[in-house]
């Protein structure tokens, strides 16, 4: 037991609060760089388990590949009575790497469960790493969901290195100048990002500070490559060669293209193929995690990981004369930092130049770079986003524009709420008993119609009438559904409709002479709230627009005696408006709910807050009903 675990496990804790799993009582890193650009990683971690909820961070796990090499790993720990435990070498399992998904994966990990993880408890690993960075840069990634007591980050560089930090989520640390090229950044007491139960939560990383540091030497470069541009130009060196077209693309590209003239037809038209024909599959070996593979082989095999599908498209629209550019984002919106250059990102787009002149009201998701070209973004990953649109994931966020000398990190747009939405309209009958009969007709546009594309596309009968009835019975305790129909699952760019008749019986409740009527008859749109104190932002996820009209036709001899009061409440991120209103023998309800912004600051959650309850009210408001 080395006595740096010891002395890390006989610190005194600080009072965190009583859900804390766990607290790194020590995170030492220290990352030597050779002449020759490759660096060695050697870590020193503590932990103390302080619940049985936290027994899991004690398990060990050290991620390495081809290019990154185990050199040692060395596992301990201290059980709550005391006993002292060293895992022995045959204990230390290797594994492939969880939870990925691909095809193939050279990344795998070596793990680790030593004894002792009960509250109390204590576990310290030390291991040494040998890696072969793509780019010459590393990032210390400093805070998580554990609360960290003493940690800190020491460079070594050799001479003639120069480097410099960019910081993000966090205020910049002063680093101290150990003498012989030698780095230290200190953080002591550094608070967890407590997530696990709030509402409407942001990324952890996108809250998590982090410190990148580039590093470069004077023979290659006299300044350290810390700016998106050089990032891109590093990008456009690996996958610019992969973009190469072949004559099977070209004669491909052009019979897709064949009788248009259009722009925004023709990209359309190898966009879809890309996006429907070539099947998502990664194959990822060492530098193969960021460099695509040769567009003639993603063509021939028809699969590719994100990046392969966003190189093919740009080769498939260089043989019509479109340029398209590659775009690193990131689908956790908020972790791309504009004001921190680094290769932290995990999906790749492609950003499709426009002509010059050239507008149409089918482009959507379009952003203008520093040098005043326009780009449609679009994901050909994302299989249910009609063309021209961009999933709401990675809206309000940043990418990176990988353009070589032009390259720099762009904002990308937040769309319409119009063009993300969902209206629904019924025809009713009330019966004096109380039943409800009538049609229903659900139109989805947009991203809030991806789940259920993929139902009506993939699923089977079954599962269709189940996600129906889960739906219907968030509104009614018993009901009948028939006569189901559907309408352009999978023509992106039209309403996925979805009519069916519907039979709820014991609607309308009788109080004597009295019936009490819903007139909001399904579709709950109050998003949930609590009432904890908020400290983090308030991610609303989409922009979006809710619409409905319903008519509920009076049973023969009753008129309203009462009705709800017209609501209106506009908070600028959002707004929403109801109103019941009597029309001959009906009783007609309409309202539209428009979310404007995906992300607010924590003082908006009061603003939430109000907008939940008022809407919550409106759809349980009941009009009144006189028998003549």
């Amino acid at each position: 037991m080395p006595d740096w675990v010891r002395t890390a496990a006989a610190q005194k804790l600080p009072a965190y609060p009583a859900n804390t799993n766990a607290v790194v009582l020590l995170d030492n890193t220290t990352y030597t760089v050779a002449p020759d650009g490759t660096a060695v990683e050697h870590v020193r971690r503590v932990i103390k388990i302080l619940r049985p909820q936290g027994r899991d961070e004690g398990l060990v796990f050290v991620s390495f590949d081809n290019d990154r090499k185990i050199l040692s790993l060395h596992v301990w720990s201290i059980s709550p009575d005391g006993h002292e435990f060293s895992v022995n070498d045959k204990e230390i399992v290797e594994l492939g790497y969880p939870g990925q998904g691909n095809l193939y994966d050279d990344e795998r990990i070596k793990a680790a469960r030593p004894p002792g993880r009960d509250p109390g408890g204590v576990i310290a690993y030390e291991y040494e790493q040998r890696v072969r960075p793509y780019v010459a840069e590393t990032t210390w990634f400093f805070q998580s969901n554990t609360p960290r007591l003493n940690q800190n980050f020491t460079l070594e560089l050799p001479a003639g290195f120069t480097y410099s930090t960019v910081w993000a989520h966090h205020v910049s640390v002063k680093e101290a100048d150990l003498e012989n090229r030698r780095w230290r950044w200190e953080m002591n007491e550094t608070p967890a990002i407590d997530l696990e139960h709030v509402l409407h939560r942001p990324s952890e990383l996108s809250l998590a500070g982090r410190m990148t540091i580039h590093y470069s030497s004077a023979s290659k470069s006299a300044d350290v490559k810390d700016s998106w541009q050089s990032i891109g130009e590093w990008y456009d060196g690996l996958s610019h060669p992969r973009l190469a077209s072949t004559p099977e693309i070209s004669a491909k590209a052009i019979e897709l293209v064949a009788g248009k003239s259009d722009f925004y037809d023709k990209t359309e038209a190898i966009a879809e193929f890309v996006q429907k024909q070539v099947r998502y599959f990664a194959i990822e070996m060492g530098i193969g995690g960021y460099q695509p593979h040769f567009a003639s082989d993603i063509y021939r095999n028809r699969y590719g990981d994100c990046k392969d599908k966003a190189t093919l498209l740009s080769s498939m629209l260089s043989t019509v004369g479109v340029h398209a550019a590659l775009l690193m984002v990131d689908t956790r919106r908020g972790v791309i930092d504009p004001d921190a250059p680094s290769i932290v990102g995990n999906h790749m787009i492609a950003a499709i130049e426009i002509p010059k002149g050239y507008d149409s009201p089918k482009l959507r998701s379009v952003v203008t770079a520093k040098t005043g070209r326009r780009y449609l973004i679009f994901d050909p990953t994302w299989e249910k986003t009609p063309f021209g649109q961009l999933e709401h994931n990675l809206q309000g966020s940043y990418g990176v524009l990988m353009e070589g000398v032009d390259s720099q990190v762009i904002a990308l747009p937040l769309l319409a709420p119009e063009l993300n939405t969902v209206r629904r309209a019924a025809t009713m009958q009330l019966d004096a008993d109380g039943t409800l009969k009538g049609t229903v007709v659900e139109k989805r546009f947009g991203d809030v119609s991806v789940r259920r594309r993929a139902l009506y596309t993939n699923g089977d009968a079954k599962e269709q009438s189940e996600f129906i009835d889960h739906a219907l019975e968030q509104d009614f305790p018993t009901f009948k559904v028939a006569d189901m129909k559907v309408e352009n699952a999978e023509s992106l760019n039209k309403d996925l409709t979805n009519s069916y008749t519907l039979d709820v019986e014991r609607y309308a409740r009788s109080m004597g002479q009295l019936l009490m009527v819903r007139p909001r008859i399904l579709g709950s749109e109050a998003p949930s709230v609590d009432h904890e104190r908020r400290t983090v932002p308030i991610d609303l996820s989409q922009t979006m627009q809710a619409i409905d009209d319903y008519t509920i036709e009076l049973p023969s001899g009753y008129v309203v005696d009462e009705l709800p009061p017209a609501v209106k409440l506009d908070l600028g991120f959002a707004s929403y408006q109801s109103s019941s209103e009597v029309k001959g023998s009906t009783l007609h309800y309409a309202r539209t709910y428009t979310v404007r912004q995906v992300t607010l600051p924590p003082e908006k959650y009061a603003d939430l807050q109000k907008l939940s309850s008022t809407i919550a009210t409106d759809e349980q408001s009941r009009a009144v009903l006189k028998k003549q």
